[in-house]
């Protein structure tokens, strides 16, 4: 884990409302909350890649976070079924977003392998377009980048909540599938 940061990493497996921010301590400190909201840590390699990075990222700024008295909440929220999925407006699996902000405003996706492999049936995961290449996992610099822009106050506000959400067809299909296949364990 993080060294020398003020961090509280909250992990998420259900809907029972465990994804609230921890309060740290009474002092007046800037607070910066990431949210990581992914569908699958066990099989998805894209999901692994993003929580890989989001650590990775979070140590490289770890002194900038200290010197500049901010203290950082990481929720890590697995994803679980489409009323979880829409209460927290999740677009794609996985999400990063740093103080309610996506730090990838377009959504691109393809075909994931290793969660056709989980569901089976084909569906697709993110893609991350960083400086005009796609990734399947989030560049670290891409989240040092946004937890920067949220340090030095040079974000965009108006940007924050803009879209009106949906459930994607994609979303719904891997929940159905995975439950499809649940099922057929279950009775097989």
């Amino acid at each position: 884990m993080v060294e020398n940061v003020n961090l509280k990493v909250v992990c998420c497996t259900d809907t029972s409302g465990c994804c609230r921010p921890v309060q740290s301590d009474t002092t007046q400190r800037r607070k910066i909350e990431i949210e990581f909201l992914y569908l699958d840590l066990s099989v998805c390699t894209r999901c692994q890649g993003a929580d890989d990075s989001l650590d990775e990222a979070i140590a490289e700024v770890s002194q900038i976070l200290k010197a500049t008295d901010v203290d950082v909440v990481v929720n890590k929220i697995n994803v679980t079924d489409e009323k979880q999925a829409e209460a927290l407006q999740f677009e794609s699996s996985p999400t990063i977003r740093v103080n309610g902000r996506d730090i990838q405003l377009e959504i691109r996706e393809s075909l994931c392998e290793s969660c056709v492999d989980l569901c089976g049936d084909e569906v697709d995961c993110r893609v991350w377009v960083y400086h005009g290449k796609e990734y399947t996992s989030p560049p670290k610099a891409m989240i040092i980048e946004a937890i920067l822009r949220e340090v030095y106050g040079s974000s965009d506000k108006q940007e924050l909540n803009k879209r009106t959400y949906r459930l994607l067809d994609n979303l719904r299909k891997f929940f159905a599938s995975t439950r499809a296949k649940q099922g057929a364990n279950k009775s097989g």
